[in-house]
């Protein structure tokens, strides 16, 4: 049944008058398009790019993601930095779990020799290091692995078995609130990773919580809940495991999407699985039964099978890629967004430091360009 016109015209204006309060993007319909263009980097997945709503990871926003143990998070945040780094851009790693695996991280496609890496002593230092390279202005991307790892002073200087109550809780709201203003400012996609816990005595609903307070759920534009939702076997033999994705909060598109794709062991999110997947969806590649079949050909049966012929034949993996993201919607070169011109948030210079800046400024010509140049005689 149609909503009545007079009930239309009311919505509009009620929205109208939220966006006007409280920003674009304040209240959406959900069958709506992306109601702002966001500059963003690629996830290094098809079906997650698609599942955001607005190609991938958006830059000048707070991204949380967050699941069980070796569900897949820092992989997901190691392939976001890649194609960071594949468009030339800078990229961050606070690793405060001081558990980076460069060896995987090259495999995924991380170029570790210009990657930035802080291994911290405490959660202060960490959030203040993370501040420092966002008001630089040349970080594109950065990850905090994890929240779970940010450990306050105050504990770690005491004894085993002390209370520390909220102590990390009021270490993110604080960092938070001087972060947001400086990350949109540079336009840096910052990446939180978060582990989750459980809730005691829930009886009802989900008894599953992240750590570190609440802030984080705030500030986050974009929050994934990532899973892993099966196994994959060459014979008796693991190889990787199916994982889901969940677009839990969504700021710049409608939330709730899902994503599904395949995580192999030593290689990272499966681009020909990723491909077939995404392509199945949107009409590129055709599947009648086990079968599937591009461009009236049948190429394998069975998803494994497929995977290996857009592995063997590079050519048909590349014209299958540009039709899906032409599909979707997305860059024909990339998924990825270049982000406009900014401006460093540094902290700006004492007044002494200004007047010496000041005198080493080149002076302005102004009008020299509209006087015409004197005849070539008057010229000694």
């Amino acid at each position: 049944m149609s909503i009545s016109p007079e009930k239309e015209r009311i919505i509009e204006a009620a929205m109208s008058q939220i966006e006007r309060q409280f920003g674009k993007g304040a209240i959406m319909k959900l069958s709506s398009r992306p109601v702002m263009e966001v500059a963003v980097i690629a996830s290094g997945s098809l079906a997650l790019d698609k599942a955001t709503g607005i190609g991938g990871i958006p830059r000048g926003r707070v991204t949380e993601i967050f699941g069980p143990e070796s569900s897949g998070k820092t992989t997901l945040a190691l392939h976001a930095v890649a194609e960071a780094q594949r468009k030339g851009g800078v990229a961050a790693f606070i690793d405060a779990e001081h558990a980076l695996d460069t060896v995987y991280a090259r495999k995924l496609g991380v170029n570790c020799d210009d990657l930035l890496v802080s291994q911290p002593d405490t959660g202060e230092q960490a959030l203040e290091i993370a501040d420092m390279l966002v008001r630089s202005g040349a970080i594109d991307i950065m990850v905090v692995d994890s929240v779970a790892a940010l450990v306050p002073r105050a504990e770690i200087e005491g004894e085993m078995g002390d209370s520390h109550m909220g102590l990390q809780a009021r270490l993110m709201s604080q960092a938070l609130r001087k972060l947001t203003g400086s990350i949109g400012k540079t336009m840096t996609a910052v990446i939180f990773i978060n582990q989750i816990r459980m809730k005691i005595g829930v009886m009802f609903g989900n008894p599953e919580t992240t750590t570190g307070g609440n802030a984080l759920k705030f500030y986050a534009s974009l929050r994934l809940d990532i899973r892993r939702t099966g196994a994959i076997k060459e014979g008796q033999e693991m190889v990787g495991n199916r994982t889901k994705v969940k677009v839990v909060k969504n700021k710049m598109a409608p939330p709730f999407k899902e994503a599904e794709f395949d995580i192999m062991y030593g290689e990272g999110i499966s681009r020909y699985g990723d491909l077939l997947d995404v392509g199945a969806e949107v009409g590129v590649i055709e599947k009648s039964g086990s079968w599937y079949s591009y461009k009236g050909e049948r190429i394998g049966q069975g998803r494994e099978n497929v995977k290996k012929y857009f592995q063997e034949n590079p050519g048909s993996y590349d014209e299958a890629l540009l039709k899906v993201r032409e599909a979707l919607g997305l860059a024909k070169e990339d998924l990825s967004v270049p982000a406009p011109e900014i401006q460093s948030a540094a902290k700006p210079p004492t007044r002494g430091a200004k007047k010496q800046h000041d005198k080493q400024q080149p002076r302005e010509i102004l009008d020299v360009v509209d006087e015409p140049a004197p005849p070539a005689d008057e010229i000694e």
